[in-house]
């Protein structure tokens, strides 16, 4: 790199401890894994439950459960907003950027238009020119 950070590399770099954290923990929660984790555990909650006729923790129709899972989307729900918003963030800075490298390359396309049509006119200068040489040099 030549000293310049891309976009990407900002972003990373301007995240705190809380906004790694929020950013693992809602890429934890969007993904298979969890999703089949957690049904293993409900599953096995509630078979344990139905089974265990000496001891119940959590009887049928499974309050604690529903309790557990009230917990979770309670705090599952603004961490996943919170790194919405940091996508947000970055999603802006990367715009910002591309904004940025396209004025850049339309000045630069401009710029050797200009350089293109002055060569062009030029060209033209001396074609003129050897027409105009020509005919004034007689045929024998």
């Amino acid at each position: 790199m030549n000293g310049t950070k891309n976009w990407h590399v900002k972003h990373t770099e301007s995240l705190g401890f809380g906004g790694r954290i929020a950013d693992s923990v809602a890429k934890g929660m969007g993904s298979w894994s969890f999703i089949i984790i957690q049904t293993i555990l409900v599953a096995l909650w509630m078979a344990l439950n139905l089974v265990g006729f000496i001891y119940h923790w959590d009887v049928y129709p499974f309050i604690l459960l529903n309790l557990v899972f009230s917990t979770q989307a309670a705090y599952a729900a603004p961490i996943i907003m919170m790194s919405q918003n940091r996508q947000n963030d970055r999603d802006r800075m990367h715009a910002e950027e591309d904004y940025k490298t396209n004025v850049d390359a339309k000045k630069e396309i401009e710029a050797l238009s200009i350089i293109l049509k002055t060569i062009e006119v030029e060209k033209l200068d001396k074609i003129i020119q050897m027409i105009q040489e020509m005919n004034k040099v007689p045929t024998k």
